[in-house]
């Protein structure tokens, strides 16, 4: 699995480039448009990571379970968790 600093930063470099190119065209429209994008997508991808983290690591005991020959939690079970996690307060 990437490690989301390296995700993170191949995100800005391919932002800081379209960036770049926007500025030296002196094109201020398309580098701001770029700059909105990039936070945007930035956070979009940081809730990604974190449920990818958050569901990760609830496989973890799971794995543990199976080597040990419990039960395993269902697919119903994992989803019903990330329904509690991302229902409003």
């Amino acid at each position: 699995m990437r490690h989301r600093d390296r995700i993170l930063a191949s995100l800005e470099g391919v932002y800081r480039e379209a960036f770049d190119g926007a500025r030296a065209r002196e094109d201020g429209a398309a580098a701001d448009r770029l700059d909105f994008e990039f936070q945007r997508d930035q956070i979009h991808l940081e809730v990604l990571l974190d449920l990818r983290d958050l569901l990760f690591h609830q496989a973890e005991p799971d794995r543990q379970e199976e080597e040990s020959g419990s039960s395993v939690t269902d697919l119903l079970d994992k989803a019903q968790k990330l329904r509690r996690f991302t229902r409003p307060l």
